[in-house]
This record gives C-alpha cells, structure tokens and sequence, in this order.
C-alpha cells in the first residue's frame, strides 16, 4: 500500500508552489498548411515569477528529484526551455519540435508514490519529455504505461495541494494532454485537441468548447478572465484565424490569439486563484524552431533559433537571465551565457 506524497521540500520549493496555486495559463495550437505548426502559451500567476531561459544539450545525465527511487535518464534531445525560480521546467522545445506546456488542474490527484514506485518531480515533468522524446506518439506510448509516479507535495503551511496536468504537441501538428484524476492517468490524445486551459477537467473543457461551437463565435464569446472563457476564446480565434505558409503571418496570428487570451497585468481575484495576471508569452514555431518571448512589462519580443544553438552531447548548459526586466530584441542564441543547470524542485 502506498503512502501519501507528503514531501520534505527546500524552501525553493515553497516558492514554486505558492506561485503555481496562483496559475491561470492557456495554451493554443496553430496547424496551418505546408507543415506550419505553432504552440502558443501565456504564464499567468498571481505574484512576480523569476523566469529564465535555458539552452540544454543533449548527453545530460537527469534524475527525477523524488529522493533514492528518483527515474534517472540521459537526455537523447536538446531543448530550449523557460524556467520558473529556475527550479522547474515550466515550458519549452527540443531540436524534434516537441513542445511541452505545464498548466495548473485543480482537480488533479496523482496516484500513491509506493517504496518500490520510481518518482519524478512535477518540476521535472516538462524536461522528462522534452528530454526523451520526439513525437507526441512516442511519448504517449512510452508514459500511458506509467514507468514512474508523478510526485508533488502539499504547499508547506498550508492544506493546499499542488496539482498540474502536462500539454504537449509535436511537429506534426499532434496533442496530448497528460491529467492525473481520482489517482489515474488519462491521457487525452488527438491532432484535434489544439487548446487547453487550467480547470474544469480537459474532458469537461471539450463539453463547453462544443456548447460554444453551436451558438458561433461571430454572434457573442465568453469574455472574462475565468479558465474556461478563455478556452472558448482561444478555441475559436484559433480555428477562426486565416492559415498560411507565410512564417511571419503565422507566428503573429498565433500571438494575437494568445494575447487575447491573456488576462491584464494587475489583475488577480483572491477569491478565484485561477485569475491571475499573465506575466510572460512563449511562441513556439516547431517547423522553423524558433522560441519565440516576450513579458508584460518589456517592450519587445524575441527569439531563440534553435538551429544556431549547439545541443551536441558534451555542449555547454546555456543561461539567457531576464532578472530586473532585461530587455532583448532579435535572436538572442549569442546572447546565452554558460551556466550551471539549475536542480530541480523535489526531495
């Protein structure tokens, strides 16, 4: 019989967690033609988050942060990805157009974490994935067998557990989102599930985006800052958008559609935690491999081009710092500066 994920965490991990139950996040696919495939997201969190980028070679050896049964791996993929507190991999890409998103669920419950289960830390969640696969297929097929137990903790003082489910999409245009409910893994996958919010349950969210499909988005949409409005939105300015080849084109309607689905700097709800104000955007171009981002209070938005980065085994870990509202424009892949890869959040 399992016991209960009640963790010991650093006081970094506090800091993550108090953020998160703040989390309010959207995230949406562009699939246009001649391969065009962009993921869009908003971080929405109700304090000041501290992110990061970081460029990750491939060849790093990994562990799942979750004590003695950690999962271990070497990573076969490079990735850019955003770190949050620079204690987990909240967003990013790998060199195959993987993306991965993580989103707060507050009806998430992950499953015991047994002595004899293997453990991975949600703060690892992101780069497991971004690590070790290509494909949304390859991933579903490897993670539906459940090799490992999602391992999360309470937030220290309170009765508040942390809880998230994971998004990802491939160069393809293909989707999965990974949601742990009543203790079991659901897996919901298919190229046509291209939008994703927090609560209610992504099973539920498809129930109110057909609901919203019969009224027409051209006659009223949902226009507050609730996860499911925003769902709608996203839903059908994403559909509704017109799809090219054109590069340009492209990754701006993908912005426009995120940012409409963005809620406003300064605005928060003590009593709906999911409301929250969007703090940063991530454009993912995953035929071009080009990380598009930009924050509420910088100017400009920029870019990672990942063909100019070195991901071979033996490269370099890669620090882009966006302390004090650092401001970058352009590519930015000159602009990363070696570092020491931060740990994640766990045991």
């Amino acid at each position: 019989m399992g016991i209960k994920k009640k963790l010991t965490l650093a006081a970094s991990m506090c800091a993550l967690f108090v953020a998160i139950t703040a989390d309010a996040c959207t995230r949406a696919v562009y699939q246009g033609p001649d391969d065009m495939i962009i993921t869009a997201r908003s971080m929405d969190w109700r304090d000041e988050i501290h992110p990061n980028l970081w460029l990750f070679p491939k060849g790093m050896e990994r562990d799942g942060a979750a004590g003695p049964n950690s999962v271990t791996w070497t990573s076969q993929y490079g990735s850019v990805v955003t770190s949050a507190f620079d204690i987990a991999s909240t967003d990013g890409m790998n060199e195959k157009g993987l993306v991965a998103n993580l989103l707060w669920l507050a009806e998430a419950e992950y499953p015991d974490f047994g002595p004899d289960d293997q453990g991975l830390s949600v703060a690892a969640w992101v780069q497991y994935v971004l690590d070790n696969f290509a494909t949304v297929d390859e991933a579903v097929e490897a993670l539906r067998d459940e090799p490992f137990v999602v391992v999360s903790a309470e937030i220290p003082g309170t009765a508040r557990f942390a809880t998230l489910h994971l998004s990802i999409s491939d160069a393809k245009g293909d989707n999965a989102i990974f949601e742990y409910i009543d203790g079991k893994l659901t897996i919901h996958h298919d190229m046509s599930y291209n939008v994703v919010t927090n609560s209610p349950t992504f099973e539920q969210q498809l129930s109110l985006d057909d609901y919203w499909r019969q009224i027409g988005g051209l006659v009223m949409l949902p226009g507050t800052n609730r996860a499911a409005d925003r769902f709608v939105r996203a839903s059908f300015y994403m559909d509704a958008i017109p799809k090219t080849s054109d590069t340009r084109v492209a990754v701006g309607s993908a912005f426009s559609v995120i940012r409409n689905a963005s809620v406003p700097f300064g605005i928060s709800s003590a009593e709906e935690p999911n409301i929250s104000s969007t703090r940063w955007r991530a454009v993912s171009d995953q035929k071009h491999l080009v990380y598009y981002f930009e924050t509420a209070l910088t100017p400009n938005t920029f870019w990672v081009d990942m063909k100019d980065a070195d991901f071979t085994e033996g490269a370099p870990v890669r620090k882009l710092g966006l302390e004090n509202n650092s401001i970058y424009a352009g590519n930015t892949v000159n602009a990363f500066e070696d570092a020491e890869p931060f740990e994640f959040a766990g045991l």
